[in-house]
């Protein structure tokens, strides 16, 4: 192949890893790649550590040893985690989206691939710490944005489903309380989705009582994995003790008036 320039490496460099974050890739990888030295590859990943830090969109961590490596890790800043955030309330305050019961209309911002990927690193980054080995999350609404999530940490994404299907083998399958609703309703996971000892990082896009939640949990623990985190985009202020413990939510809804049309909704700004 012709001789790349530094320019063409930087850029397809940046693009290869940014489209697969916290992926490891050894610099033989690139120094075939690009038919250069491995002295070279460094320090074009030099130029996108500066650039990626100055800008505030990410850092290249760099792996020592045999197996290591880099990698790109995405970081949404403070500033542009609190303006997202402030955008999404705003939006879900608006008067059109008010559902009986004091529900939200949601499925447009869950379905904008470019606002869940930045939600999917702001869960990433403010939860990184759990060291998660699998995303999960219940159908429907909740996938793209525990997708994007499972994305944003390199992992595996996983359904639990209302119910289950003959195409995914046999399952485990539990009965759960909904919080909001009180009703018995059932969700089930295919046994060969989560090997026992895994750690789980639940996903999900609302919560009220809790109760999915809380059947998500027994369901994991179910098949002999464990819950390390769980993490909602919005959850309602009330009632205030839900059916599990230690969630992080991005937004909570303190009140919608189905007569007035106003929703208080505020997010959980960084910089409180």
């Amino acid at each position: 192949m012709d001789k790349v320039r530094k320019m063409e490496r930087v850029a397809a460099l940046t693009k290869i890893m940014a489209d697969r974050p916290r992926y490891l890739f050894s610099l033989s990888y690139f120094s075939d790649l690009f038919g250069a030295a491995k002295s070279t590859i460094c320090e074009d990943i030099t130029a996108i550590k500066e650039a990626t830090g100055h800008f505030g969109l990410g850092t290249i961590e760099t792996v020592a040893g045999a197996a290591g490596g880099i990698r790109f890790i995405p970081r949404v800043s403070a500033k542009e985690t609190d303006a997202l955030l402030n955008e999404l309330a705003l939006r879900l305050a608006e008067p059109d989206r008010i559902i009986p019961g004091g529900f939200l209309y949601m499925s447009d911002l869950l379905f904008t691939p470019h606002l869940m990927v930045k939600v999917g690193e702001i869960f990433m980054e403010r939860l990184e710490r759990l060291a998660p080995d699998y995303i999960l999350t219940v159908e429907t609404k909740g996938i793209p944005l525990a997708f994007m999530t499972a994305r944003a940490f390199d992992l595996p994404l996983i359904t639990v489903r209302r119910g289950s299907k003959v195409t995914e083998g046999s399952a485990v399958s539990i009965n759960y309380v909904s919080g909001s609703s009180k009703r018995i309703q059932t969700m089930s996971l295919p046994k060969r989705a989560l090997p026992a000892g895994a750690k789980v990082l639940i996903i999900d896009d609302f919560m009220k009582a809790g109760g999915t939640a809380r059947g998500m949990v027994d369901l994991v623990y179910e098949v002999g994995a464990k819950v390390v985190g769980i993490g909602v985009l919005v959850a309602t202020a009330e009632p205030e003790d839900k059916l599990v413990e230690d969630y992080l939510s991005l937004l909570i809804l303190h009140d919608v008036d189905e007569h007035t049309k106003i929703t208080d909704i505020r997010p959980v700004l960084t910089s409180v």
